[in-house]
């Protein structure tokens, strides 16, 4: 039986007209033979399923990468720590800094360094999300966040680069694997977008400066400004001590953390992704109106989320990195 050959079909376009350059790669970056794990895939794909969410990321390189030949400044990662009802899903994104020959190795490394600290704690983490420990979850990793950032910038001054040029933006997701378990954590520094898909309308949630709690949720109240005793406590400021009196505290972030914890309803569908995709969410009301119709439904396949996500919209050639989560 002869099987039909079909043309693949072409990268669509929303807004006034088509991007300047092609809908596919043109140029592969330049490879050294002696530094081959340097190299960065034109894109990434990935996706799961587990407790009451499935999971959908992807991370493509730009138009105008593709056709410099340069390397995807974006990097994309997503791990699984634990088994069982007590696994707690991480997806981490980072996008290295503009015009530096070292953006996708920083990237890369922030990514790296964020999952070994969440995957060391995530047995507590796991248990504070259950709990609804929202105190402890946003000073924890707040301050996991400082360590991994304050390792790159040590990693730039070991390469003898300027900290400032090995940089990146960090964010990422935490989901229980546990079904009963509905909230969905979202923290990070630096430019990017969260959104949230319900009742049919795509809504921009990204915590702002003066609100970086996200939705209230039950359980994740304040401490007490006193104790029974009428001892004064504390205020969580936000800052994060010093691990021990032995290793110094790491440089803050030169962006604000962001921090936000709400409970997912069914039907919902959480949108987490790099400036190169949040960037026309925001400014191309097309690209908005064409996402929130493909992603309504049930979760796509892995071919199909691709395809929807490297939608292009002329003016907006960065690569994009995005993570979808659909909630049963």
């Amino acid at each position: 039986m002869d099987i039909p050959t079909l043309p693949p079909a072409p990268v669509g376009f929303v807004g006034s007209g088509p991007p300047t350059y092609d809908a596919e790669p043109t140029a592969l970056p330049p490879a050294d033979p002696d530094e081959l794990d340097d190299l960065v895939a034109d894109t990434v794909l990935d996706g799961a399923r587990y407790g009451a969410c499935t999971l959908r990321a992807v991370s493509v390189r730009g138009d105008s990468a593709r056709f410099r030949g340069e390397p995807r400044r974006d990097s994309l990662l997503t791990a699984r720590f634990g088994t069982g009802e007590q696994a707690l899903i991480l997806v981490a994104m980072a996008t290295g800094a503009r015009a530096t020959p070292g953006a996708h190795r920083a990237a890369a490394e922030a990514c790296h360094w964020i999952g070994r600290a969440i995957g060391r704690s995530h047995a507590r983490l796991a248990q504070d999300i259950s709990a609804a420990r929202r105190g402890d979850l946003k000073s924890g990793l707040h301050r996991l966040t400082d360590r991994s950032l304050g390792k790159l910038r040590a990693s730039a001054v070991e390469q003898g680069i300027d900290p400032e040029e090995y940089a990146a933006t960090l964010r990422c997701l935490l989901l229980p694997a546990d079904p009963d378990c509905r909230i969905r954590v979202f923290f990070g520094v630096g430019a990017g977008g969260l959104f949230r898909l319900r009742d049919g309308e795509l809504h921009d949630i990204e915590p702002r400066l003066t609100d970086v709690t996200g939705e209230p949720v039950v359980g994740f109240g304040s401490l007490p400004t006193e104790t029974p005793e009428g001892d004064r406590l504390t205020m969580d400021l936000g800052i994060p001590t010093p691990p021990s009196p032995y290793e110094p505290a790491p440089e803050p972030p030169r962006e604000p953390f962001r921090f936000r914890a709400s409970v997912a309803r069914p039907g919902d569908t959480l949108l987490m992704c790099t400036g190169g995709l949040a960037d026309p969410l925001r400014g191309e009301p097309d690209l908005c109106e064409y996402l929130t119709e493909r992603w309504s439904g049930p979760p796509p396949g892995l071919a199909t989320f691709l395809a929807d996500s490297q939608v292009r919209v002329k003016g907006y050639a960065d690569d994009r990195t995005a993570a979808a989560v659909w909630e049963a």
